[in-house]
């Protein structure tokens, strides 16, 4: 998957290019100007827009990619929550509107949503499925499967699954949990986390004998094939 993100704020960025894929590419551009000349030069499967840019209004960047016939969705991302700016940014050929603050797990959730509207192509070899052992989930589909299984998970249940395969082996803590699948200021308790994970349990490992996710006392929780 190659991103185009227009957009000046490094830290979000490298978040994301962490939470992607390792195939996956971001090119970034931290101005309108620089933004639009690298979409005439490159193709891209989609396009990341800040709306607040330091020289081009991203409205402008918007209009201007579309007049171009620039193909790319374009997910714009502003601190405007005014319902006007939306519908003028989606007449000006936007394709989604995510407004700050987010998390980077529902920022990479819009980007899969846009890429499965446009027809992305993932029959080739699913670059993007996460696998530990028998169980595997594809975040472009939001297909759940453990020995060839379907399983329903809520959208919590989703999250927290995902981020803990994307860190397979590695332990997390209830308060990076709670960071990267719930939305910022959010005021959930800390327990919540653990009702979340039991509910996962019951589905992930309850039906199989080996278990994948196990909890690290004291820490948080992994989720590893190993015995």
């Amino acid at each position: 998957m190659k991103l185009l993100s227009i957009e000046d704020n490094a830290e979000l960025i490298e978040s994301l290019r962490y939470f992607l894929d390792a195939d996956s590419k971001i090119d970034n551009a931290t101005t309108g100007k620089e933004g639009l000349a690298l979409a005439a030069r490159r193709q891209y499967d989609a396009i990341i827009l800040d709306l607040g840019l330091p020289d081009v209004p991203g409205l402008e960047v918007c209009k201007q990619l579309r007049q171009t016939d620039i193909k790319a969705p374009i997910l714009v991302l502003s601190g405007v929550r005014d319902s006007a700016t939306k519908v003028t940014l989606l007449e000006a050929g936007a394709d989604d509107y995510l407004t700050k603050p987010f998390t980077i797990a529902e920022l990479r959730a819009r980007i899969f949503a846009l890429l499965r509207r446009s027809n992305f192509d993932t029959d080739r070899e699913n670059i993007y499925l996460l696998k530990v052992g028998s169980l595997t989930l594809d975040p472009l589909s939001g297909r759940v499967e453990r020995s060839g299984k379907i399983i329903k998970l809520r959208r919590k249940e989703f999250g927290i699954l995902e981020y803990l395969m994307r860190n397979r082996d590695k332990i997390v803590t209830r308060a990076m949990i709670m960071d990267n699948v719930w939305e910022p200021n959010c005021s959930s308790w800390d327990g919540t986390v653990n009702v979340h994970i039991k509910r996962l349990r019951d589905q992930i490992d309850r039906p199989y004998r080996h278990k994948l996710i196990k909890t690290a006392y004291g820490l948080g929780y992994t989720i590893s094939d190993r015995s």
